[in-house]
């Protein structure tokens, strides 16, 4: 007896000691340096510590801002000079935390962005339109906008970023990538609950969370009846969150971590995918035609046999949903079967608001030819309000060369294609594991579905698609910088999930 209690006694005999482990500290029992140097570092530890599960909680809560709440609708109640978008502050808060973070937390690591180039060469092209119609600019009043517009941006393209850094294991990339997929399919499920009650119940947040409401939706109407808006700003920009996000859900259906068994987990994200489309549908979007063609297209050139097994489940569900919804069905298709009224249809009206898109070419090629190189000037054109000084065009390519010229052109097209491409020559290397390779083309072909949804609408001033870009920007840059390569052990030592056969047992990548 005396033997057991003396082993307890002594620390450095205990059975729970390993002979290598420093002795417990000792706290002094009225305070001091040492504790209160314990107690910083619990903090630290508590706050600024993105273990894996924290970052995945922190991208999971930055995907719900961006999808849930409608941009320009609602503002924290906060007395400020300005409106306060909930999602300014939580990107503001974010960066405060990694920031920190990166400059206290040794463990806590920078993260090569991989997209930084063509990020950087977007936004000098930009600040050259403002540096050579500077005089312009402050003479008409409008340097107020310019500065605007690259705030506005700065803190979308802080997205990349703040993704980037939080990513730091294939789980936490899991988590983002899920948790946006189930988001937009919650979306797409009340988007069309609105198309059919007209009751949106993005509009009704004010009355369950600390938000004030700053403006109601607008109306839209295609094939007698209201279009959905969901949390977009327009129904065109609903129908463009929407179609990015289907890639990645199909590659959920097979490589997410949830639910264990392949079967479950295709029913599930087909489920997904089912209200995706349905959201598309309450929407009545064309431009959502001319997305899903050419990112079809793609994935037949680049994956012939995934798009032959796609195209074997598009078909019977276009059949179903011209019986089950024929008008928006017609309005959404059946222009294409007409391209002559199609075509005369979007040149009505030049010159006025709402004019087709084809009636605004004339007008705007020619204020182009006045400045073609540097544009007006980012930020220059005011399309609505009292001071409008420019007509809406719906065509965010046609836009950037008003505003920034033929270089503000070149600039996007290096923004989105640079990263495009070089996720596709990633998705064709085989030293690369297919889960990732496969990722690799998810990414790319939402970015080129954006990117082709441009010609369309005014892409950068419906941010939640923005944002939903850089968000997906920022996962491309991790798996072209930090995916396990292709003979990874797979295992909880890794934190590394990937898809399991039906036993649900884990194995090697390849």
């Amino acid at each position: 007896m005396s033997i057991v209690r003396a082993q307890r006694a002594s620390p450095e005999k205990g059975p729970d000691r390993t002979p290598d482990a420093p002795p417990p500290t000792t706290e002094p029992a009225g305070g001091g340096p040492l504790s209160s140097r314990l107690v910083g570092e619990r903090i630290r530890d508590a706050v600024l510590s993105f273990r894996p599960s924290r970052s995945g909680i922190a991208l999971t809560f930055l995907a719900a801002v961006v999808l849930f709440i409608p941009v320009r609708r609602y503002a924290v109640p906060i007395p400020l000079p300005f409106a306060l978008e909930p999602y300014r502050l939580v990107i503001v808060l974010i960066v405060v935390i990694v920031g920190v973070a990166l400059l206290i937390d040794r463990t806590f690591t920078w993260r090569p962005i991989a997209f930084g180039a063509p990020l950087l060469f977007w936004l000098v092209t930009m600040i050259v339109s403002v540096a050579a119609n500077a005089t312009d600019i402050t003479e008409e009043g409008l340097a107020s906008g310019a500065i605007g517009a690259l705030g506005n941006y700065a803190i979308v393209v802080s997205l990349l970023y703040l993704t980037r850094q939080l990513l730091r294991s294939p789980r936490t990339v899991n988590t983002l990538l899920t948790a946006l997929t189930v988001f937009s399919g919650i979306v797409g499920f009340f988007a069309l609950v609105e198309k059919v009650t007209r009751e949106n119940i993005f509009m009704k947040l004010s009355t369950f969370l600390p938000l004030e409401m700053l403006r109601d939706e607008g109306e839209a109407f295609r094939a007698g009846g209201a279009r959905a808006y969901a949390s977009a700003q327009h129904p065109i920009a609903l129908s463009v969150m929407l179609c990015m996000l289907i890639p990645i859900a199909i590659y959920l259906a097979r490589y997410a971590a949830w639910p264990l068994n392949i079967y479950n987990r295709k029913i599930f994200f087909g489920g997904i995918v089912a209200l995706q489309l349905f959201g598309i549908a309450a929407a009545v979007s064309r431009t959502a035609v001319v997305t899903l063609a050419v990112m079809f297209l793609l994935i037949l050139v680049l994956r012939p046999v995934l798009g032959i097994v796609l195209a074997s489940f598009a078909l019977p569900a276009v059949v179903v949903a011209a019986a089950v919804i024929p008008k928006p069905f017609e309005a959404m298709f059946g222009g294409f079967l007409d391209p002559d009224a199609l075509i005369a249809s979007q040149k009505t009206s030049p010159g006025f608001t709402g004019a087709g898109r084809l009636a605004d070419l004339d007008p705007a090629f020619e204020i182009v030819s006045h400045q073609p190189f540097f544009g007006s000037g980012l930020g220059s054109r005011i399309v609505i309000g009292d001071t409008a000084n420019s007509f809406i065009l719906d065509n965010q390519w046609l836009g950037t060369l008003m505003e920034v010229g033929a270089l503000g052109v070149l600039g996007v097209v290096v923004l989105l294609l640079v990263p495009a491409g070089r996720l596709i020559a990633y998705a064709f290397r085989p030293a690369h594991s297919p889960q990732y390779t496969a990722l690799a083309l998810a990414l790319a072909i939402s970015v080129i579905g954006y990117a082709t949804a441009m010609f369309f609408y005014d892409a950068f001033g419906f941010f939640q698609t923005f944002m939903l870009l850089f968000l997906l920007l920022g996962v491309g840059a991790w798996v072209l910088t930090e995916a396990p390569p292709r003979h990874s052990v797979v295992g909880s030592a890794s934190g590394q999930v990937l898809a399991r056969p039906r036993d649900g047992r884990r194995r090697r990548v390849g």
